[in-house]
Order: C-alpha cells, then structure tokens, then sequence
C-alpha cells in the first residue's frame, strides 16, 4: 500500500477515534464528575483500543501476519499509547488551565499535536515489517 493511501487511512481511523475520546470525556466527567485528567486517561485508553482494532482491519490490514496480534497491541500501546497519554496529560492541562480553553478543545489540540508522532511509530514499530 502507498504511504500517502496509509497515512490517509490512519488520518480516518484517528479522526473516529478522536470523536470517541472526546465524546468518552464529555460522558465521563458529566457522568462521574472528578478530576479531568484521570477522565482524559480513561477516555484515551478506551480510543487507543478502539483505534487499534481499526488499523489492525483498516490501515495496516496487509501487514496482520507479519507478528502475532498480541504484538502488535502491546506494541501500539507501548508506542502510541504512551505518545498519547504523555501529550495528552500534559498538553490538556496547559490548554486548559493556562491558556484557559475548554477542555475538550484542550483535548482536540493534545490529540492532533500527538498524531503527528503516532503515524511513523505505528508504520515502522507497532504494525512494522518483520515483526
């Protein structure tokens, strides 16, 4: 597959999931008001899982046998996962607290800025070649 076609692939797939984390942490914090970021890692966790299962059948579909599944999961956590949650518990804040945004605009921001790290560890890491 052509980067260009896989990049807009992971750009789709990225797009659904950022509506599902910001629709998890709108529901989560009006649901179980507490602290926003232990909200915004919840809502992260639950989009990293779903953001897996649909590059595993979408965006990097042709490479599924090139290491088991589980290796890949632990591998898209441990790479974008971590990407994530990094940029999101610190960029969220600072959005939100200091440049005094809503949260979920914080949030978008923190989610786009780390996409930019994401597409590269997944291509050549998490659903690389050679497993």
């Amino acid at each position: 597959m052509k980067l260009l076609t896989r990049w807009g692939k992971f750009n789709l797939v990225g797009a659904i999931g950022m509506a599902v984390q910001l629709t998890a942490l709108g529901l989560i914090i009006r649901i179980l008001p507490g602290h926003y970021l232990a909200a915004t890692g919840a809502a992260l966790e639950l989009t990293v899982l779903h953001n897996f299962f649909w590059h595993v059948h979408i965006t990097w579909r042709d490479r599924r046998a090139t290491s088991p599944l589980l290796t890949q999961c632990l591998r898209f956590h441990s790479a974008n996962g971590l990407v994530s949650l990094a940029g999101n518990l610190a960029l969220t804040p600072l959005l939100y607290r200091e440049a005094r945004l809503p949260l979920l605009v914080a949030n978008a921001i923190a989610i786009l800025a780390c996409s930019v790290a994401n597409f590269p560890l997944s291509d050549r890491w998490a659903f690389g070649l050679g497993g």
